[in-house]
């Protein structure tokens, strides 16, 4: 089966009027249609370049990124959807006028999307909240407004750029399991960009590590867990987790 993204040794520098900084040089990696896959590495490395790339934000310098048909075929608005570090909510805007914000920049205000977007807001636990503005939501409110916003455009790829770092961290646990876990029933294909071992472990099919900038591939885990489907936190409570944090440990800071 082809791969739904596939990067051939893509390479990307940043250019000021002093100086060339490297980001990425000669990377490759593939990610499978339904995978759950995190990119972990060190600070500064260029994770969050590779997920504007992907975007279509910013063009390698070199190498290329080959998209599968499959991606485009059934997608007219657009199939990649982009959630960063912070859930950017218009202050001025309605939970719900928030998160129809990229239907109506689209055209797209459709009674089905509309529909569509009600039933997300019942599935996520905020349709109570679908009037208020958002400073009148917790954190990990803000956050699920800030996927359902992503998720009515119904993308068949979703990248997600730490979305939930800036939540304490009780808070990030409950989230970032009650969110991925839904995003996981969905199948959607999804690249995690996360500075939190135990999440990438905990919520992925695959973990890509980066070298230290200008990153490349040093290696890749994949992730089987012994798993009890009705605890929300079993993954962590897996006979396998502590080797595999072991081991990402070890390829993360390895010289």
């Amino acid at each position: 089966m082809k791969p739904l993204i596939e990067f051939k040794q893509i390479s990307y520098s940043y250019q000021s009027p002093d100086e060339c900084t490297n980001a990425i040089e000669n990377l490759s990696f593939h990610v499978n249609k339904g995978e759950f896959i995190s990119v972990i590495g060190p600070s500064g490395c260029g994770k969050s370049t590779l997920l504007s790339m992907i975007a279509g934000l910013i063009q390698p310098d070199s190498g290329s990124i080959e998209y599968s048909e499959e991606l485009y075929a059934s997608h007219p608005i657009r199939p990649i959807g982009y959630m960063l570090q912070n859930d950017a909510l218009f202050p001025f805007r309605s939970v719900y006028r928030n998160c129809i914000l990229g239907l109506e920049i689209n055209h797209a205000l459709t009674e089905e999307n509309l529909t569509y977007t009600r039933s997300l807001l019942e599935e996520y636990g905020l349709m109570p909240f679908a009037d208020r503005r958002p400073t009148e939501l917790s954190g990990g409110m803000r956050q699920r407004a800030a996927l359902i916003r992503t998720l009515v455009l119904r993308p068949e790829l979703l990248l997600l750029d730490e979305p939930f770092s800036s939540l304490d961290y009780q808070t990030r646990l409950t989230v970032s399991d009650d969110i991925c876990s839904k995003i996981r029933s969905e199948g959607k294909t999804t690249i995690l960009v996360t500075h939190d071992l135990a999440e990438a472990i905990s919520l992925s099919d695959r973990v890509i590590v980066l070298t230290k900038r200008p990153a490349t591939l040093r290696k890749e885990f994949l992730i089987r867990l012994t798993r009890d489907s009705e605890h929300r936190f079993s993954s962590r409570e897996a006979p396998e987790f502590q080797s595999y944090f072991h081991s990402l440990w070890e390829a993360l800071y390895e010289t």
